[in-house]
């Protein structure tokens, strides 16, 4: 087979098996980049190879290895050039002082950690070739390194971009990332030359690249931020003069002597730190590099990796102590630097594991050292395993550690979607994702005309979806944004509502997520609320207008759900509740009731389904109905009808009203099928809006607060 359709098929099989094991990872709320460094793994010998080494063999034969490799070191270099975009010098303007003590100690700690193991691992994984001093700068580079961009993912992902905790990891990260490439620029120095007398030359030239890349650099970039504002875009011609210094800065360190990445993480943190300017080189960058480019370097990797090394029961003590010295250094380190510069212990301890991820920045070190000769396969793989195992424990640490609930009280300003104070003790809680907010004004509507005038609160919930762990938009500043944008709209529409006085209870909920649905559920929880009201969503690849992320929150959200089918109705005055006397029924019910108490002028039918001529009204119906006050009880009318078809009684009586509701059963055609799916007939065929309710809980009641209050007639 030609070599290049090989490369071809190759490239095919990583980008989809890291898609693949990259979601995988985020169903269990891991980094993107856990996904694809196994995914890498599975395709080496350490899974392909072992199951079926012949397979192996053929997809990737020795002579196509050098392909990859190339196509590796392209996307590591403008990967190390984004990482640059992003180290803006914002960063290290608070708790600079805390920062770098507690950074400076977090390597120090770990570095002399690693020199120290040096002396047990040198004679068991390496060899006379190469010295003892390059080898203990690489391994103690390799356990003090931190991964600045899965580290700023993570504290996006949690909603920590605006706390104490917060910023002053990010800027402890960016003081490591700095002082952990120069270690490892010295090196890969020392590597080179095989001595640190030696490597004296390298090291005054890349100090005087630095400072020439600083100033003059820096003014020249200078010039393209101002060409950029003046004509207000990114042309092709300028970005072409940009990856071309990209690619001249990296050949001129690896010609210093130090490697190709550094001259492109140079470019990218001198860039001048223009929002727009920096937006726009990421957005037209990270995308061909993070799908096509980086995915081959994890299996580039993945291939240099071999599990199997590690055949004897001394070889995996030692792999276990090379992970507790990697932990224990960083952690402790992390931990007693903060607790010595006044920070509480909760918060010393979520900032140590926050600074233990490693993660892909740990992948690059180890494979410039192997590269090198420096490390051993076997001892590359030691180290795999331990940037795996150290970058997926953190998420979870993080948050037994430095749980959801203490994140707002750690707010160095008030949160975004605090708009004015919420009231104390409100009487009902309504929680409405809003998805689009110029689209949704109705489903708004809706929720106010459920809860009522204040205390009774209504929280629009926009949550920004960040799919992906590398992308521009995932890192904190730029979250912020996304959240400031959203925040605006969602006050534009809180200012269309009508009647003025009902927005006076409106308090919207902004926050990043990678899981809607999940997290819904979780605020649902945590702020207590009676009821989600969500709009209707097809799916992409369905017209099921229960299924997705709708039916998502039907079935895994832990309180009441309705779902609203809009069918644009100017108004909301004239309701009809469809009741077959079951706990379903009971919420729709419960909530028109709400909303003819809200309003003097709404008309409530109750279609009631019965299974024979003459049968008495069910129990729950009958207490309902008479527990309500007679001004509302006069506004209430009952309409019997047969079971013969109840599905076609509701459509023919939805053409007399502007809003229908139904509980999710089989009487209405509305009920969960295979995979937690609901067919949905009524939603196609309802002349009127439809209003589907879903009950959690039995013991709920939506208005019990309303009887207790003077009625509006």
């Amino acid at each position: 087979m030609h070599p290049a359709i090989l490369v071809l098929l190759q490239v095919l099989i990583v980008i989809g098996l890291s898609r693949l094991m990259g979601l995988a990872c985020r169903a269990i709320k891991q980094p993107l980049v856990i996904g694809e460094i196994i995914a890498g793994i599975m395709l080496g010998p350490s899974l392909l190879g072992l199951i079926a080494p012949d397979a192996m063999a053929a997809l990737f034969p020795a002579e196509t290895l050098s392909y990859l490799n190339v196509l590796s070191e392209i996307g590591l270099i403008f990967f190390m050039f984004l990482i640059g975009l992003e180290l803006n010098p914002k960063y290290l303007s608070g708790q600079i002082e805390t920062a770098v003590l507690v950074s400076h100690v977090s390597i120090i700690v770990p570095f002399s950690l690693g020199i120290s193991s040096a002396l047990i691992l040198y004679p068991i994984v390496s060899n006379d070739s190469v010295s003892f001093t390059a080898f203990a700068l690489f391994l103690g580079s390799a356990l003090s390194i931190t991964a600045f961009p899965v580290l700023a993912r993570i504290i996006t992902e949690n909603n920590l971009q605006g706390t104490r905790l917060g910023t002053l990891a990010l800027t402890c990260a960016a003081v490591d990332d700095v002082t952990a490439w120069c270690l490892l620029a010295l090196a890969i120095a020392v590597t080179r030359t095989n001595s640190i007398s030696g490597a004296f030359p390298t090291i005054m030239a890349s100090i005087l690249y630095i400072t020439l890349m600083a100033t003059g650099g820096r003014w020249l970039l200078q010039k393209l931020s101002i060409h950029y504002k003046r004509r207000g875009r990114l042309t092709q011609w300028v970005l072409a003069w940009i990856y071309m210094g990209v690619v001249a800065s990296a050949l001129i360190t690896e010609l210093i002597g130090i490697h190709l990445i550094f001259g492109a993480f140079l470019v990218g943190a001198v860039m001048p730190k223009d929002p727009g300017l920096i937006r726009e080189i990421a957005e037209k960058t990270e995308d061909f590099v993070l799908i096509f480019l980086l995915p081959i370097f994890f299996a580039y990797s993945g291939l240099r990796t071999e599990i199997g090394l590690l055949n004897r029961p001394e070889l995996w003590l030692l792999c276990g102590l090379v992970i507790v010295v990697a932990i224990t250094g960083k952690y402790v380190g992390t931990y007693v630097a903060a607790r010595v510069s006044g920070i509480n212990k909760r918060e010393a301890s979520a900032l140590g594991w926050l600074m233990n991820t490693r993660g892909l920045t740990e992948l690059i070190v180890l494979n410039i050292g192997l590269s090198f000769g420096v490390i051993s396969p076997l001892l590359f793989t030691m180290l795999v395993i331990m940037a795996l195992v150290t970058t997926f424990m953190t998420s979870p640490l993080l948050e037994r550690t430095y749980p959801k609930e203490l994140i707002k009280l750690d707010l160095i300003q008030p949160e975004p979607q605090a708009i004015s104070p919420q009231p104390i003790n409100p009487s009902y809680r309504v929680l409405v994702p809003v998805a689009n907010p110029n689209t949704q004004k109705g489903l708004l509507q809706l929720a106010l005309a459920i809860a009522g005038k204040p205390p009774a609160v209504v929280h629009p919930l926009s949550l920004v979806e960040l799919e992906e762990d590398y992308l521009f938009q995932s890192t904190p500043d730029e979250a912020n944004r996304l959240i400031s944008e959203q925040q605006k709209r969602l006050e534009e529409l809180i200012e269309s509502l009508e009647p003025p006085e009902l927005r006076q209870g409106v308090y919207p909920i902004i926050r990043i997520a990678h899981d809607v649905a999940k997290e819904t559920g979780e605020i649902a929880l945590a702020d207590q609320a009676n009821l989600i009201l969500v709009g209707w969503h097809r799916p992409a690849f369905s017209d099921n207008r229960l299924g997705g992320r709708v039916g998502k929150i039907l079935n895994t959200s832990p309180a009441d759900v309705a779902v609203f089918v809009n069918k644009e109705q100017p108004q909301l005055q004239s309701l009809l509740v469809a009741y077959a006397s079951n706990i379903h029924d009971d919420l729709g019910l419960t909530l028109a009731l709400r909303m003819l108490f809200n309003d003097p002028n709404r008309q409530l039918k109750i279609l009631v389904i019965l299974s024979e001529p003459g049968e008495e009204l069910s129990y729950e119906l009958r207490n309902t109905i008479d527990s309500l006050p007679t001004p509302i009880q006069a506004r209430v009318q009952l309409v019997r009808a047969e079971e013969t078809y109840p599905i076609q009684a509701v459509i023919e009586a939805s053409r007399t009203v502007d809003l229908t509701i139904v509980g999710t059963s089989r009487t209405w055609g509305i009920e969960r099928q295979t995979l937690g799916r609901y067919t949905d007939q009524l939603a196609q065929d309802c002349h009127s809006s439809l209003l589907i309710t879903r009950s959690y809980s039995q013991v709920t009641s939506h208005i019990t607060s309303l009887l207790q209050q003077p009625i509006n007639t």
